[in-house]
């Protein structure tokens, strides 16, 4: 099994390196078009093998898509962080003409790779993926859910004072301020999290959740990328061990919740195949509300890529 990840920045490395500690594939390729990034970052990991016992073959290249050849799952984390001065619409242009770059070589090298999409902004850049690889969209999606996720995990482990590991819960539409996390489906150790947590300091995670990549961007003066990247990780060992794993994925709708025609976060079965199943939750109004609002704000993120006609 081999997987490419494409950005050898922060989250890509990051994902490279949980990768291969998990220590399953034939091979890890980390390709960057900044020279000798790539290279050093695949170096210095592959010298950790023999301290951290792992056997999974490391490489790192400078924009050589041909050493991507034949990959089951390339995860894409290429573009550039928005700058100050920077408008919504200027960062949509210059991400989604990277990101289709990218696809396409990806498409050239390793057609019948399953895509992973983590570039912001990430519902957008997904659609984009989508637009250009011209396959199934269960073989397209996007890294958002099961991030805003760990983060509302996390944050609930330190008010309850309890392992993150006993709380599951799901989060739901786009990845960012509208997000929808879902209190009615979180629990802890199978105890409702309404019986652990006061409805104020829940509603507080909630929001705090919402917030949570840009209260690590005030804190660094950078986006995070342990998390995320090990995120990414996640998603890649669950469909290459065909595990049937139920994460939080940027999926696209043809109907499901009422939507379609949209990249947006909901539940999903990830194997082998990508995306086998999405899930359908009972919402209850006010959970439909909330998803039909955050859906509205993703749409007209992905009606500006359309009226720039990059994917044309």
């Amino acid at each position: 099994m081999k997987v490419t990840v494409v950005g050898a920045g922060n989250v890509g490395a990051t994902c490279a390196n949980v990768l291969v500690h998990r220590d399953f594939l034939q091979e890890v390729v980390l390709l960057d078009i900044k020279e000798g990034t790539a290279e050093g970052k695949a170096l210095d990991t592959w010298q950790q093998a023999p301290i951290d016992y792992y056997s999974t073959k490391i490489t790192g290249v400078t924009n050589d898509y041909a050493k991507t050849a034949n990959s089951d799952v390339v995860v894409i984390t290429s573009g550039l962080p928005r700058k100050p001065g920077m408008s919504r619409d200027d960062l949509i242009s210059t991400n989604a003409n990277i990101v289709k770059s990218v696809t396409e070589n990806i498409n050239k090298f390793s057609p019948n790779a399953i895509i992973i999409v983590v570039s912001n902004p990430l519902d957008v850049m997904t659609y984009c993926a989508f637009l250009t690889a011209k396959k199934d969209s269960s073989k397209v999606f996007g890294m958002a859910g099961i991030l805003d996720t760990a983060r509302y995990r996390a944050f609930l482990a330190d008010e309850i004072g309890c392992s993150p590991k006993d709380i599951q819960a799901i989060l739901m539409g786009g990845h960012g301020d509208t997000m929808v996390p879902l209190p009615r489906y979180t629990t802890v150790a199978g105890i409702p999290v309404t019986e652990l947590v006061a409805a104020d300091k829940l509603e507080a995670i909630i929001q705090r959740t919402k917030v949570g990549g840009g209260e690590i961007v005030n804190l660094l003066g950078t986006s995070a990328w342990y998390a995320p990247g090990a995120a990414a990780a996640q998603m890649v060992e669950a469909i290459l061990k065909d595990e049937k794993r139920i994460f939080p994925c940027c999926a696209w709708l043809t109907g499901e919740y009422g939507l379609k025609d949209i990249y947006l976060g909901v539940p999903v079965v990830l194997g082998k195949n990508g995306i086998e199943k999405i899930i359908e939750l009972k919402l209850d109004a006010e959970e439909k509300e909330l998803l039909t609002t955050s859906a509205q704000h993703v749409k007209e993120v992905m009606d500006v890529l359309d009226n720039m006609k990059v994917t044309a």
